[in-house]
C-alpha cells in the first residue's frame, strides 16, 4: 500500500467487556491482591483494598446508587483523586448508571452547563478542592437544574453507602450500554459529551495494559485527574484488567508522586508533559528510592524530544507515548516500549489493537499518500456512541464510515507511524487540559470595554503551549491585562485564563471579515505584540 491507512494487531479480538464485569473477574482471580491504594502524603492513614474488598464496596455503592436512581440515568461526579472516586465508576458500572464527569477546577456556569446538558439526575462532591467553593457554586445553579433531584457530599460517604438493601439484585449491564460522559468542548465553545460505552473503555484500558508489557506485580502510580479519561480509563481500569494496584493520587504534587513511587514500590507512572518535567526538576528526585519505577507512559500534549531522552536517562526507565483523545475512549495509537529512540522523540506511534486509522484528505476524505499531511482519523470498537444528545455534533465529528474525524493534522510513513503535524481545530492543549479558545472569546466578549478579541496558543517550553489573548479595546477606555484576568478567572477555570494579553487598535482580518489567528500567533512568538502593544 501507499496510502497512509493501518490497521492494528487483531490476533488478540475485542472483547465482551464491561466494567463492572472486569472487576468481578479480577475479585475471583486475584481476591488478595492489593488493587487499590489512596494516595495521600500520610502514609499511615493510607486506606487500602484488595480486590475482594474492592468488589464488595462496589457492590454496597451499586446497591446504595439503585435505591436512588434508576439504571441508565445519568449522575455526576465533581470532585478530586479520590477513592470513592473510583468506587463510584466501579458501582456505577455494576448498577447500570451512567457517570458523567466534571473538573473540580469548575466555576458556577461551567458546572450547571454540564448537569443541565446532561440532564443529570444526581450530582456527587466534595465541599471544596483547592480554595475552589463547590458547594457555594451548586447552591448558585441549582434551582436552574429541575432534573437534578438527588445531592450526595462525599464527605458524607458513609450515610450514602448505608442507603442500599443487600437484597437489591445488579442489573445486567451490556458491553455496548453507555458508561461515561465526559465533556469535551469545541470550536463553538460549548462543551460536548462524548457518551462512552463499557465495551469501548475496558478494552482500551485492557490493549494500552497490555502494549505497555504490565502484569499483575505492577503498581501504577496515577496522578492523572479521574474527570479525564486519562484518570480513570486508564489510570483506574489498566491495573484493574492486569490485577495489579492502582495507586491514585489526590492532588498532583511532584513530591508527593515520587514518595509515592518509593514507598509504594511504583512500577508503571503516568503523567501529562507539565507533570513529568515538575517531578524531574523536583529536589526529591535524587534522593528518592525508584528502583522499582519501570516505565512512564504520556499523552494528553506534544511531548518534547529531550523530555523523553531525559525521563529515559534520569529515572532509568523506558518510555511510551500515547495519542488518541475522549471520544476514542481514548487511546488511539501508542508508541512500543521498544521503538527506536528516535520513534519515541518524534512520532506518536502506531495504531492501537484493532483500530483502524487513516490520514483522509479534508478535500475528498480519501487517505493521503503516505508522507503527506491530512487529518488523523480512527476507527474501531473504541469509538464514542455519539455526542449526548446531540446528533448534528456528532454528524460532524463520526462521518457515514464511522470514521472519527479528530481535527488533528499528521502524517504517517510506510510503517504505520504517526507524527503530528498541526490542527485543524483552534484548541490549545496546556499542561494535558484542552482549551477552547472560542469559549474564553465569547466570555471576553461580555466585558463592556472589549470590543474584539483573538485568543491563541503559542509554545511554552513548560505547559507545551500557553493560552494568549489579543484584545482590541473599545475607543477611551483603559483596561488593562490585570483586570482582564481577574474577570476570566472569576467565571472559568483558572487553567483557562489566559497568561500573555496584547493590546492592538486592529486585528489582521481576511477579505471575508475573519481573524488571522496564524498571523497573531507568529507576532506573539516573535515578541511583536506586547502587553501595551498599541501603546
Amino acid at each position: 500500500m501507499t496510502a497512509s491507512y493501518w490497521a492494528g494487531d487483531t490476533s488478540d479480538p475485542v472483547g465482551d467487556l464491561t466494567v463492572g464485569g472486569m472487576l468481578r473477574d479480577a475479585a475471583a482471580q486475584a481476591p488478595d491482591r492489593l488493587a487499590l491504594v489512596e494516595g495521600i502524603p500520610d502514609a499511615g492513614a493510607r486506606r487500602r483494598w484488595t480486590y475482594a474488598e474492592l468488589l464488595d464496596d462496589s457492590e454496597r455503592v451499586a446497591r446504595a446508587l439503585l435505591a436512588r436512581f434508576e439504571p441508565g440515568e445519568r449522575v455526576a461526579v465533581w470532585a478530586n483523586n479520590i477513592p470513592e472516586w473510583e468506587l463510584l465508576e466501579l458501582g456505577a458500572g455494576l448498577a447500570g448508571i451512567v457517570l458523567v464527569t466534571v473538573n473540580p477546577a469548575y466555576r458556577a456556569s461551567e458546572l450547571s452547563y454540564v448537569l443541565r446538558q446532561s440532564r443529570a439526575s444526581g450530582l456527587f462532591l466534595v465541599p471544596e478542592v483547592r480554595g475552589n467553593p463547590m458547594l457555594r457554586w451548586l447552591d448558585d445553579v441549582r434551582p436552574d437544574l429541575p432534573e437534578l433531584h438527588e445531592v450526595i457530599r462525599l464527605d458524607q460517604w458513609d450515610d450514602f453507602r448505608a442507603g442500599g438493601s443487600p437484597d437489591t439484585a445488579l442489573p445486567a449491564v451490556a458491553p455496548d450500554d453507555p458508561a461515561q460522559i465526559q465533556y469535551t468542548s469545541g470550536t463553538t465553545g460549548f462543551p460536548k459529551g462524548a457518551h462512552l460505552h463499557h465495551r469501548g473503555i475496558a478494552n482500551n484500558a485492557r490493549f494500552t495494559a497490555t502494549l505497555l508489557e504490565m502484569s499483575d506485580a505492577d503498581a501504577w502510580v496515577n496522578p492523572a485527574p479521574m474527570f479525564h479519561t486519562a484518570g480513570c480509563v486508564a489510570g483506574a481500569l489498566c491495573p484493574l484488567s492486569m490485577r495489579a494496584t492502582h495507586v491514585l493520587v489526590e492532588t498532583f504534587d511532584p513530591a508527593l508522586v515520587l514518595e509515592l513511587c518509593e514507598s509504594e514500590r511504583g512500577t508503571v507512572l503516568f503523567g501529562v508533559p507539565t507533570m513529568l518535567i515538575a517531578v524531574l526538576e523536583h529536589p526529591d528526585v535524587a534522593t528518592r528510592d525508584l528502583s522499582a519505577l519501570e516505565k512512564v507512559i504520556s499523552g494528553g500534549a506534544t511531548v518534547p524530544a529531550e523530555l523523553v531522552r531525559r525521563i529515559e536517562s534520569i529515572l532509568g526507565v523506558r518510555f511510551t507515548i500515547v495519542y488518541g483523545q475522549t471520544e476514542a475512549s481514548p487511546v488511539m495509537t501508542q508508541v512500543p516500549l521498544d521503538a527506536s529512540a528516535e520513534d519515541k522523540a518524534e512520532t506518536i506511534g502506531v495504531a492501537h489493537p484493532c483500530q483502524e486509522i487513516a490520514i483522509l484528505s479534508p478535500e475528498t476524505g480519501e487517505p493521503v499518500p503516505f508522507g503527506e499531511i491530512g487529518e488523523i482519523c480512527g476507527r474501531g470498537y473504541n469509538v464514542m456512541l455519539e455526542y449526548f444528545e446531540m446528533p448534528e455534533r456528532t454528524a460532524e465529528t463520526i462521518d457515514a464510515d464511522r470514521w472519527l474525524h479528530t481535527g488533528d493534522l499528521g502524517t504517517m510513513d510506510d510503517r504505520g507511524y504517526l507524527r503530528i503535524e498541526g490542527r485543524l481545530k483552534d484548541m490549545i492543549i496546556r499542561g494535558g487540559e484542552n482549551i477552547y479558545p472560542r469559549e474564553i472569546e465569547e466570555l471576553l466578549f461580555t466585558h463592556p470595554d472589549v470590543a474584539d478579541v483573538a485568543v491563541v496558543g503559542v509554545p511554552d517550553d513548560r505547559w507545551g503551549e500557553e493560552v494568549a489573548a489579543v484584545v482590541r479595546r473599545l475607543p477611551g477606555t483603559e483596561i488593562d491585562e490585570t483586570a482582564l484576568r481577574s474577570f476570566v478567572r472569576d467565571r472559568l477555570a483558572a487553567y483557562k485564563a489566559p497568561r500573555r494579553w496584547a493590546f492592538v487598535d486592529e486585528l489582521p482580518l481576511t477579505p471575508s471579515g475573519k481573524i488571522q489567528k496564524y498571523v497573531l500567533r507568529e507576532q506573539l512568538e516573535k515578541g511583536e505584540l506586547t502587553p501595551n502593544a498599541d501603546a
